[in-house]
């Protein structure tokens, strides 16, 4: 495994990030723990969750899966660099109580407590913010966050979905408080989805924030979705089924799945060496189902993509372009 600085500060993560959303809706909690061992023996140090993974009436049973994996001793917690998140309502179904969601002060109190004792751990090394919250001001959202620290309940912060004039909010508003700020932002960002590029990564990477990218095959989109079709596999859905239907995605993908038919490539290794080459990308996040899939994210680390590969690549998926080059003089 590779690791690298996590943005500006000094905590090493692996290039990739095991993301756990699918532990417990569909990978029962013995399998996930088997995946997490797995990984942590492969040397992914780096795990992400959200305290509402799970849904639905299951809010939070994906830490509590992870919580219970912890509590089998070892040295797991040590070795391994925590990541979860705060935003959505923790209400059961049918409630709407206010202050169950958001970023108040109050709820991220609340919420890390929760967080904490779901997970069975007395920290949590980068608390992520789930989304930009229209309602709360940042003095005060770093105000909980210091008390936390102060508190040794966590380490660092980070963002989710986070356009890029909000991640450059964040950090002045922290640094005229003298505070750490954001130190990572997770976005949608892959070969299919490059929107990423003109303004949220510079803004990443002016301020020092590691760059995590989610859904890294566009939800198996980029994962040999049409080959899998005509050998009678599993078919898209989701995401990639949408996009799909689409005629002049559906000419994309084709033509992405032929240029690496043509190099002897897996196209979801592709994906994911292909963010590992992009600028200012900490590593993308990964959510195995199965011990498989794990293994395959694993080879892409090693994958070293020929220059060839990588202008057909911007060919066929060309990026947006520069901001403000890409919508103006």
């Amino acid at each position: 495994m590779k690791y690298t600085q996590l943005g500006r500060t000094g905590l090493k993560v692996s290039r990739l990030v095991l993301g756990t959303m699918n532990f417990g809706p569909q990978t029962g909690e013995p399998e996930s723990h088997s995946i997490m061992d797995s990984a942590l023996d492969a040397g992914i140090n780096y795990f992400d969750t959200a305290n509402v993974y799970g849904w639905g009436e299951n809010k939070g049973r994906t830490e509590e899966i992870i919580g219970t994996w912890f509590a089998q001793g070892g040295d797991r917690r040590e070795k391994t660099v925590l990541a979860t998140k705060v935003y959505a309502s923790m209400s059961r179904e049918g409630e709407t109580w206010p202050n169950y969601g958001r970023l108040s002060a109050l709820n991220i109190r609340r919420a890390v407590d929760a967080s904490l004792k779901r997970l069975q751990t007395d920290y949590i090394d980068v608390y992520q913010f789930h989304h930009v919250d229209r309602l709360t001001p940042f003095e005060e959202i770093w105000q909980a966050v210091e008390v936390l620290v102060q508190q040794g309940k966590i380490l660092y912060a980070g963002s989710s979905n986070f356009p890029g004039w909000k991640i450059a909010q964040a950090n002045e508003t922290a640094a005229r408080q003298g505070r750490l700020g954001l130190v990572s932002e997770q976005c949608l960002y892959n070969l299919a989805e490059r929107h990423a590029e003109m303004e949220v990564i510079p803004a990443a990477e002016a301020y020092g924030l590691g760059v995590i990218p989610w859904s890294p095959l566009h939800g198996g989109l980029l994962g040999g979705v049409i080959k899998k079709e005509v050998q009678g596999g599993r078919r898209a859905s989701g995401r990639s089924a949408d996009a799909l239907a689409n005629s002049t995605v559906r000419a994309q993908v084709q033509a992405y799945e032929d240029l690496l038919d043509k190099h002897g490539l897996e196209p979801g290794e592709v994906g994911l060496a292909w963010l590992l080459t992009r600028p200012g990308v900490t590593g993308p996040i990964v959510g195995p189902r199965t011990q498989e899939q794990l293994d395959s994210a694993l080879r892409a680390v090693e994958l070293e993509l020929s220059d060839e590969v990588l202008a057909g690549l911007e060919e066929i998926f060309p990026g947006p372009g520069a901001s403000p080059e890409a919508f103006a003089w």
